[in-house]
């Protein structure tokens, strides 16, 4: 995920997209925030100690994990979420698959799960949030790319991309009459 801001401008990484306001930086904060969650505070190892940011506590503001304040710089959360990375290996490296954790945010019925369970969570977590930051990085600049280097796309020049779009566009006012 962090290299879709490659070569953006520290306005063009913030900037809300979608109608829910999605951006990259704020998808790298929302994935550090959900690996410290589900890789360290559910196994009983907790990243922040006692002093966890105001966007990571219980009354923060509603979303506060998907954006990025002023005041907290793209090399903070990409560190942030580098640290995050270190924590999250070492977890998965001391604990076996089936360590049994406690979901602190969950209902009290279903908060036992085991590590085996969380990877699988943090995973598609991490995935989708990934289609994401692949949309709106489109968005951005049109920029493209199943990994870096590699933009898994059938090739073609601007012109073909916009006759391709519209002829999708005819295609689907057709088809919805």
């Amino acid at each position: 995920m962090l290299w879709k801001m490659d070569g953006l401008s520290e306005c063009d990484v913030r900037r809300p997209l979608t109608s829910t306001g999605t951006n990259l930086l704020g998808l790298v904060k929302h994935a550090a925030g959900v690996e410290v969650g589900y890789l360290g505070d559910t196994f009983g190892r907790p990243f922040f100690g006692d002093e966890p940011p105001s966007w990571y506590r219980e009354d923060a503001e509603a979303n506060a994990d998907m954006w990025a304040t002023a005041d907290e710089s793209r090399d903070e959360i990409t560190g942030l979420y580098r640290r995050v990375w270190e924590h999250a290996n070492s977890t998965i490296e001391t604990l076996p698959l089936d360590t049994v954790g406690h979901v602190p945010w969950w209902p009290e019925e279903r908060r036992a799960v085991t590590l085996n369970h969380v990877l699988v969570r943090v995973i598609a977590d991490t995935q989708r949030h990934a289609g994401q930051a692949d949309i709106v990085r489109e968005l951005i600049d049109g920029s493209v790319g199943f990994l870096q280097g590699n933009d898994n796309i059938p090739p073609g020049d601007r012109a073909w991309w916009e006759e391709h779009r519209g002829r999708l566009e005819r295609v689907a006012r057709e088809a919805g009459g």
